[in-house]
């Protein structure tokens, strides 16, 4: 059990892509990695390995009901974990790429051709993703078809309808990327204080959401024994159930509420 519970833990705080890439950058340099690394993450994702974790050990400590119970809800954290995750990816590349529109401007308003300033703007993008995207709208703006992130694929799709406009029409180039910038930024920044005001809110949601095992290690203080009640009887193993279901729907409930809180 111990070794399961390990297990699930190292999966849960296994680094996400890019600081595995800048760990080989610092390590080895121009090496690439295992090739079975990249394969055992295609093909078993973190969600169902942490379930299927969890499941076991709940499985190996106590009843098959447990089990299904504790994979479900190691699923659904799990998904929500890597949610809250790729919301930060979001910011982190509206902020490379406005770093990016940044120099362009500059770089154009100083009198540098459109070539050699998408060069120096695309190393500027401190995201892997966005350099090359902000590259493909400057250079292919008629074909220009970009998916992911709407706040960024809405970015690269005006840059790209400015480069067409300029390109007919001789208009600055500069102006319309500084403009871009400055909304990017200035949608980061109304992100950043949406989170600072829904700060409160989310931790009273997690306090809420803590009471029911407080309640069970209190039981078990007092010389009680509600799990063995919640897990052995079968009118225990519906209030497990439904308190399970409960708790659920009121957790997502109140994410619903702070992510239409949050939305720009």
């Amino acid at each position: 059990m111990m070794v399961a519970l390990c297990c699930a833990a190292g999966l849960a705080l296994w680094p996400d892509r890019d600081a595995l890439r800048r760990l080989r950058v610092t390590t080895v340099v121009g090496r690439p990695g295992p090739p079975w690394r990249a394969a055992v993450g295609r093909a078993l994702p973190l969600p169902a390995a942490v379930a299927a974790i969890a499941a076991l050990a709940g499985a190996v400590a106590s009843t098959p009901l447990v089990a299904v119970l504790g994979g479900a809800v190691a699923f659904v954290g799990a998904r929500a974990w890597l949610s809250a995750r790729a919301g930060r990816g979001t910011e982190g590349r509206l902020l490379a790429l406005a770093d990016g529109l940044g120099v362009l401007a500059a770089e154009l308003r100083s009198g540098r051709s459109l070539e050699a300033a998408t060069r120096t703007a695309t190393s500027a993008c401190a995201d892997d993703e966005c350099g090359p995207a902000l590259a493909r709208a400057i250079r292919a703006p008629a074909a220009h078809r970009e998916r992911g992130d709407p706040l960024v694929s809405d970015a690269l799709t005006r840059i790209a309808a400015a480069v067409r406009l300029s390109g007919r029409t001789g208009c600055s180039l500069a102006a319309v990327a500084g403009a871009v910038e400055d909304d990017l930024r200035a949608r980061h920044r109304l992100r950043l204080e949406l989170r600072t005001a829904t700060a409160a809110p989310q931790a009273s949601a997690a306090l809420l959401a803590g009471l029911p095992v407080m309640g069970l290690a209190m039981g078990h203080g007092i010389g009680a024994d509600p799990w063995g009640v919640l897990t052995g009887t079968g009118t225990g193993q519906l209030l497990l159930v439904a308190g399970v279901a409960l708790e659920g729907a009121g957790l997502a409930w109140s994410r619903r509420l702070v992510a239409r809180a949050v939305r720009p």
